[in-house]
């Protein structure tokens, strides 16, 4: 089996790398439809993804969508049909934020403002890194996480467990930890 990754957004698209490039998943780079996480909502719209797939030959791929919004459902062009088996969504609701929010230890003061201050404008005030202030930037992400995979990691296992639940058909980051 192989798999396609493909992060709503680029904040996404960074976290699962430093996931790979800390050997965290349950499968590696070689698992991946061309060596690589995509950044892209469709297969359709994504030259990259569809050239890819197009040089995979085998008929066992499985789609993973990593971001917040799930609503939208995935469009799988005809030619790719028999290639793909299943798809899976990884929903990361309310927010990325939330993992920071986790690391920096500020859930029971988010949990304070929550009804009024969305994750992100709550990062954006109390989160520093390298006395550079939260951003929404994938680099901001990158220098946060990047030299500390373990703290990643311990923010997506415990937003799994005060989060309580997603749609059915959802899953959390934290399932495809090691």
């Amino acid at each position: 089996m192989k798999r396609l990754i493909l992060c709503e957004g680029s904040n996404e698209l960074t976290l699962i790398n430093i996931l790979l490039e800390n050997n965290a998943l349950i499968f590696s780079e070689d698992d991946l439809i061309g060596l690589t996480a995509y950044h892209a909502r469709q297969i359709k719209t994504n030259a990259q993804v569809r050239l890819a797939l197009n040089l995979y030959n085998g008929n066992d791929v499985t789609v993973m969508r990593v971001g917040d919004k799930q609503t939208d459902r995935l469009i799988i062009p005809t030619d790719f049909k028999e290639k793909i088996c299943e798809v899976e969504k990884y929903c990361t609701l309310p927010e990325l934020e939330m993992l920071l929010i986790i690391s920096e230890n500020l859930v029971k003061e988010y949990e304070k403002v929550k009804s009024t201050v969305k994750p992100k404008a709550f990062a954006k005030e109390h989160i520093w890194c390298n006395r550079k202030r939260y951003d929404n930037s994938s680099q901001f992400y990158r220098e946060y996480y990047g030299n500390d995979c373990g703290k990643l990691i311990n923010a997506i296992r415990e937003y799994k467990r005060i989060r309580g639940s997603h749609e059915k058909d959802e899953l959390y980051l934290s399932d495809l930890l090691k």
